[in-house]
């Protein structure tokens, strides 16, 4: 009953003086709402990337070279991918073999749904007349399509056939179809486009047309966004005259692989047979777990900086709290003394201004968490996310609150319990 009585009187406080409890609030309510802000922000990114990659495929294992030393440029997984200019300066000794591929496809064979193999032939420009579409070409084999989320809008993808015959056939965006043919897919497929690669000009004919997804990081307009567009993976090779053999590649596992990293690191202990003696390059895996574990530790991390550094605010918060404690009791100085000389304990008078200052702080925490919850939703909304609520740091706020009405508030209380009751009933 005792605490429920202190915490009523403490209420009544507040309300007696309202624009004074609020400024002093005022500290607590920007600390614990910026806090609560970055928080959301992070953890409504954190989920969207976490969306993404499962999109992308989480059951996908990326394949390979990385080299042996320690000066090699790599990715933050260890993962050399071989890009367009990468690729090329690997010896065909170094790569990895057709031979080699379809040894793992039948080793794990019922493992492996399938083996996407992509090889970079560079960005160009399909342009007639004052019409242009920028795309990037990259050379793919037909499985490809297994661990890579695109919708087909009209004709059909890239072919085993297309593969085999090194023909001329290409799969293109519809932002393609939009620049160059007024959005008629139906007048679109089956025309032969010329597109120029870096200053060479190569011809080809279309089979597919795929739905573009925009980033929510593009800042191009449609005329001059630059898509994807997909090649047979041999007559990319023939165009590049890129050497035998491959930098990197996809394995899409089956269902009942249960444990993907377990499974990547099996596909690495079967290729340290061929790379043992190779003194240049070694294979490596990365999946799309490790890649978001990576990113979203990141995040956190940075996360975790910037709100130490908004948390500051909290410090300079609870100091205003101790400051209007002292003037509050400055004021309520003949009441302490009359409720001391009617009996009351240092530990009573102590416990009730701790509770006001309690009360005050967590007041305060709790409109800072309504105040960074509503700013936060509306930065991850403009980002482009859902809105998370961290429910993790909300807890913490409300007990981080807490905390700084004790810390901050037991000097005054303490002060206000040691008064001599006779100075207190004569103080004017």
């Amino acid at each position: 009953m005792l605490i429920l009585e202190n915490i009523k009187l403490a209420f009544l406080s507040l309300l007696a003086n309202k624009m004074r409890a609020l400024l002093t609030m005022l500290g607590i309510i920007i600390g614990i709402g910026s806090v609560i802000a970055i928080m959301t922000v992070s953890s409504s990114l954190k989920s969207s990337i976490s969306s993404t990659f499962q999109d992308m495929g989480a059951n996908n294992v990326t394949v390979g070279l990385k080299e042996r030393s320690s000066n090699s440029e790599t990715t933050q997984n260890g993962m050399k991918f071989g890009g367009m200019n990468r690729s090329t300066s690997i010896d065909a000794e170094d790569r990895i073999t057709d031979e080699m591929i379809s040894g793992l496809r039948s080793t794990m064979k019922n493992s492996i749904d399938a083996i996407a193999l992509s090889e970079s032939v560079g960005s160009g420009t399909v342009k007639s007349g004052s019409d242009y579409a920028n795309i990037t070409v990259s050379g793919i084999n037909e499985e490809y399509f297994e661990s890579n989320e695109i919708t087909l809008l009209a004709g059909r993808h890239i072919k085993a056939a297309d593969v085999e015959g090194v023909k001329k056939v290409i799969m293109v965006s519809d932002k393609v179809v939009d620049n160059m043919f007024d959005g008629d897919m139906d007048a679109a497929l089956g025309k032969k486009i010329s597109v120029n690669i870096d200053g060479a000009y190569y011809s080809y004919y279309i089979v597919g047309i795929y739905e573009y997804e925009e980033s929510s990081f593009s800042s191009s307009t449609d005329e001059d966004v630059t898509t994807s567009a997909y090649i047979p993976i041999t007559t990319g090779k023939k165009q590049t005259h890129t050497e035998d053999g491959y930098t990197q590649f996809t394995v899409v596992t089956s269902t009942n692989v249960s444990d993907v990293s377990a499974f990547a690191t099996q596909i690495e202990n079967y290729f340290s047979v061929y790379y043992m003696s190779n003194e240049d390059y070694k294979i490596t895996t990365t999946t799309m777990e490790s890649m978001t574990e990576s990113l979203t530790s990141t995040i956190e991390t940075v996360t975790i900086a910037i709100a130490f550094i908004a948390g500051i605010s909290l410090l300079v918060g609870g100091i205003g709290v101790m400051n209007i404690m002292l003037v509050s009791i400055t004021e309520r100085t003949r009441e302490i003394g009359t409720r001391k000389a009617l009996g009351a304990k240092n530990s009573l008078i102590r416990l009730q201004f701790i509770t006001e200052s309690v009360i005050l702080c967590l007041v305060g925490g709790v409109l800072g968490i309504l105040t960074g919850f509503f700013l936060g939703s509306i930065a991850a909304a403009a980002l482009g996310y859902a809105a998370a609520a961290p429910v993790g740091a909300i807890i913490v706020a409300v007990g981080f609150s807490m905390v700084i009405g004790v810390f901050f508030g037991y000097y005054p209380a303490n002060k206000a319990a040691k008064l001599n009751p006779i100075d207190a009933l004569r103080y004017e």
